[in-house]
């Protein structure tokens, strides 16, 4: 090997060692302030949960559509401004099901799902920490043995790409966010007004 091309090695192996962590631990914070809201809105709490499955109490709902009408406004506030680019994931209805029934009987079992788990770990709840992580775990191993035969199978039914409702429209992302959050917040308000 040439002089020059060890010193492109190097280079190159240098900076791929000094890659930036700072998105790392923007997202540990980020996932650390979401779990104590989770905790403090209730919702590691299977009682909570299991209401919610019941449709007896809605806090989860609550949490859950608060969430989604503030990340909608603050990443297509973002996406205007130019400060962040979506990467979409290409979906399909097999996807979807799939990943629905995983989730939902899961979910139906515990008492928990993912995020719920995590925040519940972190408040010592036994059940998620040995249902909750070994249901994660073993789950996780399960989908990866099938993921080779299941991704050209039922993965691909229903194929139907990255769109988005805006792009499937072809109108301006403002045009379905606004009328998205205002539905948002009259259900929140209907459920409050209902005594959910």
């Amino acid at each position: 090997m040439k002089e020059s091309e060890k010193k492109v090695s190097a280079k190159t192996s240098d900076t791929e060692e000094k890659e930036d962590k700072r998105p790392l631990y923007v997202g540990l914070a980020f996932g650390i302030v979401f779990g104590f809201l989770l905790h403090k809105g209730g919702a590691t709490k299977y009682d909570v949960i299991v209401g919610q499955l019941l449709l007896i109490d809605f806090t989860v709902l609550k949490i859950m559509l608060s969430a989604v009408a503030t990340g909608m406004i603050g990443i297509y506030f973002m996406k205007s401004m130019g400060w962040v680019k979506l990467s979409l994931k290409s979906g399909s209805v097999g996807m979807n099901v799939i990943g629905g029934l995983i989730f939902g009987v899961g979910f139906a079992v515990l008492g928990y799902c993912p995020g719920t788990i995590a925040g519940a770990v972190g408040n010592g709840y036994l059940d998620a920490i040995t249902g909750g992580l070994a249901g994660i775990v073993i789950g996780t191993w399960i989908f990866a043995i099938m993921y080779p035969k299941l991704k050209d199978g039922i993965l691909k039914k229903g194929y139907f790409g990255d769109i988005t409702l805006p792009g499937l429209l072809k109108v301006n992302d403002w045009v379905v966010v606004v009328p998205a959050i205002t539905l948002i917040v009259l259900v929140l308000f209907w459920i409050e007004r209902a005594g959910f």
